[in-house]
């Protein structure tokens, strides 16, 4: 399989899925989310985020393609670029931890590894960029259900554990050691679950089922 792993900008942001550009779940509070819904505005939204993270912080996410084709994406940010992180159950995120909001393979390339080329890019890079800990919000709800929230069945399959749990939206957390431990570690493991774990494509979870921070 010939494969490329990318980091994720403004010249190759329209390769991702149609579901992917005009998603701002995380990108935009709950409030702004909804304007964005009602205006139309949510792809020019989508892209003026990731235009602010890469001119502030560096490199957001990166994407996979297989023979030339896109063929699945991870996105991560510090946690104080993603407003929706603020209103999780389970916040807030850690202070020495970077984000990962979602991370898709398309059903098409499930069960090639690309996951595991995602997540080892994603280590690599911020383990180069002296980042500690990586942190997510799973879904915890069993299936596949398509959501942009990564399944936490998922997450714990490659390495992660639950530091604040919850009914839906547990909060898990990776050490970021040298790259290559962490393959070492994940690699087994990834090899048993991706042939059986597929990532869905993304749609937001409805909104009404977040319940705010206090």
């Amino acid at each position: 399989m010939s494969w490329h792993v990318a980091s994720i900008t403004l010249d190759n942001l329209h390769e991702l899925p149609k579901r992917c550009r005009t998603c701002v779940f995380w990108e935009l509070s709950d409030h702004l989310g909804k304007q964005a819904r009602d205006f139309g505005s949510t792809e020019f939204e989508k892209e003026a985020w990731v235009s602010g993270v890469l001119l502030e912080w560096g490199s957001c996410g990166k994407i996979v393609h297989v023979k030339g084709a896109p063929a699945g994406y991870v996105m991560y940010a510090p946690p104080s670029a993603v407003p929706r992180a603020a209103e999780m159950p389970t916040g807030p995120v850690s202070a020495d931890a970077v984000l990962l909001t979602t991370m898709q393979v398309l059903p098409e390339f499930a069960g090639e590894g690309l996951g595991r080329m995602l997540a080892q890019a994603v280590v690599k890079d911020l383990t180069r960029r002296g980042v500690k800990a990586v942190e997510v919000f799973g879904d915890a709800r069993p299936g596949t259900e398509p959501s942009c929230v990564i399944p936490a069945e998922f997450l714990r399959g490659v390495g992660f554990k639950t530091i604040r749990p919850h009914p839906r939206w547990p909060r898990l957390r990776m050490e970021l050691r040298a790259a290559m431990e962490w393959k070492e570690d994940v690699e087994a493991a990834l090899e048993q679950i991706l042939g059986s774990v597929t990532i869905p494509l993304q749609s937001a979870p409805p909104v009404e089922q977040i319940v705010p921070a206090r």
